[in-house]
């Protein structure tokens, strides 16, 4: 039998652009204060000559990555995730420079989850995880509602290929 699954073609929400948005600007934000704290300690208590030019070496390349990280990763990775559940598989597909291709049957479904941090609950958005015998997979940033949808019609089918 020669069977070809289509392309997946449900999208995340366009939120999540700005949750990872959010997300990256605390990260970067923090590791620059970490680092000016470092610089400020080094001045002050005069440790090895060597270390204040690798920490201005290393705030050059945090915010040279946080142009990146923050302006045009998110965007990039949203609009390349794209999800697929129908009765006998999920299909999962993303990545922005390194693309990633996961096809997950039914029947080795364990349980799915709904998490909600609170930059996503601002943005009324859930990740859905899907548990399997060997490895756990995450539907990110979709809405709250198609969440508990989609939640829903994952354990069914799974209850049911479980049955079988």
């Amino acid at each position: 039998m020669n069977y070809t699954l289509p392309e997946p073609q449900q999208q995340i929400s366009q939120d999540a652009v700005k949750v990872w948005r959010v997300s990256a600007v605390i990260t970067h934000v923090i590791s620059i204060v970490i680092l000016c704290i470092l610089l400020f300690l080094d001045s002050r208590y005069d440790w090895y000559e060597w270390l204040k030019p690798v920490i201005y070496i290393l705030i050059a390349i945090d915010i040279i990555y946080s142009i990146y990280g923050i302006v045009l990763y998110p965007y990039y990775l949203q609009k390349t995730w794209r999800y697929e559940v129908d009765e006998r598989f999920i299909q999962l597909k993303h990545g922005a420079l390194e693309r990633e291709n996961s096809i997950i049957p039914m029947t080795k479904v364990q349980y799915v989850n709904t998490n909600q941090g609170p930059i996503l609950r601002k943005y009324n958005l859930c990740t859905i995880t899907i548990g399997t015998t060997a490895s756990s997979h995450k539907i990110p940033a979709i809405t709250r509602e198609a969440a508990e949808v989609l939640r829903t019609k994952i354990a069914i089918f799974a209850q049911i290929k479980e049955d079988e």
